[in-house]
Parts: C-alpha cells; sequence; structure tokens
C-alpha cells in the first residue's frame, strides 16, 4: 500500500483519456508556433513559481500545459499542511529546472477554480498536462513520494505529449530583482528517504524506526508523523485473516479489541468513514481503559489520513458528541 492519495491513476488513465489524441495535436501544434517565431524564450528560475487566479487560468495553466506540464497547489494563508507542503513544492519547481510549472492558487480568493476541480480539502495538487486536468494528492506528502508522482508526471508528459519543459537561464532574473537562492534539503531527507525504501521492500519494522529517528528530533514533523501512523497501521493488518477479524467483530459488537482490529481493516481498505463510525460507536458504548483504547486508536486513524481531510473534522465532531 503506497501512502495516501498520492495515487498516480489520474496520470495512468491518461492514455484512455477520449480527447488525448486531441490535446496532443494542440500541444504540437503551439510547439510549432513558437518554433516559427523563433522559439520559446528562456525564462528566469522566479518564474518557474507563478500565482495564479480566475482570470489568468486560461492563458497561464491551459495554455502554458501545451509546453510543459503545470502542477497546481490550491492553497490558504489559514491552512497549516499548506505552509509545509508549498515550500517544499516551491523548491522542486527550482530544483527541476523548468520540466514543470507551479501554479499557486488561493483558493480563497479563486473560489470558482476549487469548486471546478472538486476540491474537498486543502492542500490539493492537480497537474494539468496538454490540457488535460488530473489529481496527484491531497494533504501533506513526504518528500520522497512528492518526487516519484512529479517524475511519473513528466514522463507522461514527454511519451504521450511530447511535453519537453521550458529553457531556464538562471541569468533571466528581472533587472535589480535578487536571484532566488537554491532552499537547501531538508536535515531528514536522508531518514525520508530509507523509510520511503524500507516500506516499497515490505520492511514495516524498518520504516517505523526511520520515521522514529526523524520524530525523536523533531517530534512535530508532518512528514514523519504521516509516514509513521501509516506504517504502524499497514504492521498492524499484514498478519491478520481478514475474514476472521470481520466475523469476530460481527459477534462480538461490544469487544473492544475486536471493533479497533476491524477498524484497522476498514481503513486500509479505503472504508474511512466505516472505520471512524465504528469506533465511535466503541467510545460511546464503554467506559474507562476499553473507551480509552477506541479513543486512541481513533486519533491514530485521524492522523493516517490527515486533519485537513473532512472526513476527519466529521470524525472529531462525531468523538466529541460522544465524549462530551
Amino acid at each position: 500500500m503506497q501512502p495516501r492519495n498520492m495515487s498516480m491513476s489520474g496520470v495512468v488513465d491518461l492514455a484512455a483519456v477520449k480527447a488525448a489524441g486531441e490535446a496532443k495535436a494542440k500541444a504540437e501544434q503551439a510547439r510549432a508556433e513558437a518554433a516559427r517565431q523563433g522559439g520559446a524564450a528562456a525564462v528566469a528560475p522566479s518564474a518557474l513559481v507563478i500565482d495564479v487566479d480566475e482570470a489568468g487560468f486560461e492563458r497561464d495553466v491551459l495554455q502554458r500545459s501545451a509546453e510543459v506540464p503545470v502542477v497546481i497547489d490550491f492553497w490558504a494563508e489559514w491552512c497549516e499542511p499548506c505552509k509545509q507542503l508549498g515550500p517544499l513544492l516551491e523548491r522542486l519547481a527550482v530544483e527541476y529546472n523548468g520540466r514543470f510549472l507551479l501554479a499557486k492558487v488561493d483558493v480563497d480568493a479563486n473560489q470558482m477554480l476549487m469548486q471546478q476541480f472538486g476540491i474537498q480539502g486543502i492542500p490539493a495538487v492537480f497537474a494539468v498536462v496538454a490540457g488535460q486536468a488530473l489529481p496527484l494528492f491531497q494533504g501533506a506528502a513526504p518528500e520522497a513520494q512528492i518526487r516519484q508522482t512529479l517524475d511519473q508526471l513528466i514522463q507522461v508528459g514527454e511519451e504521450r505529449f511530447g511535453l519537453t519543459g521550458i529553457t531556464v537561464d538562471a541569468d533571466a532574473e528581472q533587472a535589480g530583482a535578487p536571484a532566488q537562492a537554491p532552499v537547501p534539503a531538508g536535515p531528514y531527507d536522508a531518514l525520508l528517504e530509507a523509510a520511503m525504501s524500507a516500506l516499497d521492500a515490505g520492511d514495516l519494522a524498518g520504516a517505523v524506526q526511520a520515521y522514529k529517528n526523524v520524530l525523536a528530533d523533531d517530534p512535530g514533523h508532518p512528514e514523519a508523523k504521516l509516514g509513521l501512523a501509516q506504517a504502524e497501521l499497514l504492521a498492524r493488518v499484514q498478519d491478520m485473516d481478514p475474514q476472521q477479524v470481520r466475523k469476530n467483530a460481527a459477534d462480538n459488537p461490544a469487544d473492544v479489541d475486536a471493533q479497533i482490529a476491524a477498524a484497522d481493516l476498514d481503513l486500509v481498505g479505503g472504508h474511512v468513514e466505516d472505520a471512524f463510525g465504528r469506533l465511535v460507536d466503541a467510545v460511546a458504548r464503554t467506559a474507562g481503559e476499553e473507551r480509552d483504547r477506541a479513543r486512541l486508536r481513533l486519533l491514530e486513524l485521524f492522523e493516517v489520513i490527515g486533519s485537513d481531510d473532512p472526513r476527519v473534522t466529521a470524525g472529531r465532531q462525531a468523538l466529541a458528541r460522544v465524549l462530551f
């Protein structure tokens, strides 16, 4: 199981999009026109990250997507996870040196765009490739996974639409404007990479330990907290017999441990609301230590999904109602 919301299904399915052929043709026409006019001008590194609003969306995103994949970061000033993700995406945009363009959309000022993309929570990241929109991920995500997603996006852009990116000139900064200094890599990149490698290899214990190593120095690190919650969940369900676990939960509705195990399976299976509802019910009908076990597991599952997800908000409200 890959970490949440990092599915590249939208990109993989792009080959089957009905309008893909037309989009490729338009992209080729746009490049041909640019070539006739002497080729696309090189841009400064600072131009790889742009603020986009509804009025300029067609020009800045749709038209530009004929020459380079455009990654859209939907954010808001009040969104705490956005403050972690935004700078990371900006750093990667500069590092990838024109292989994608980052467009930042403030959802408070651009509600129509938020509705058109069907966004339920932020941060949310989409891409537009040759006029074709696709979701990338929602919420905080480890840098290693974001890099993997970007690499796949760029590969699809090149192979299916011939998008080779835009030329970057480090000396092309506007007169009087200071050049952006490269942002150094985070101090925990190696540990986070090790955790992701362990997950890919099925070494859940190794992944758990790698994330704990990060949190030992930085207890609030968002990527490590999310990764640890996911790895621990996968470790718990790894050796479960799903059929037996669900039978135990159905036969023993008052057994808190049976409900906790079933809730873990629910979440891994993508049945988020079922998992939350099962544990809220367990909290409601228990007391003392049993209630605490159910409540703490519910809080752990909230961490797996992420506090910005509306299902977590609803789950917290439901938990509050039965506790108070």
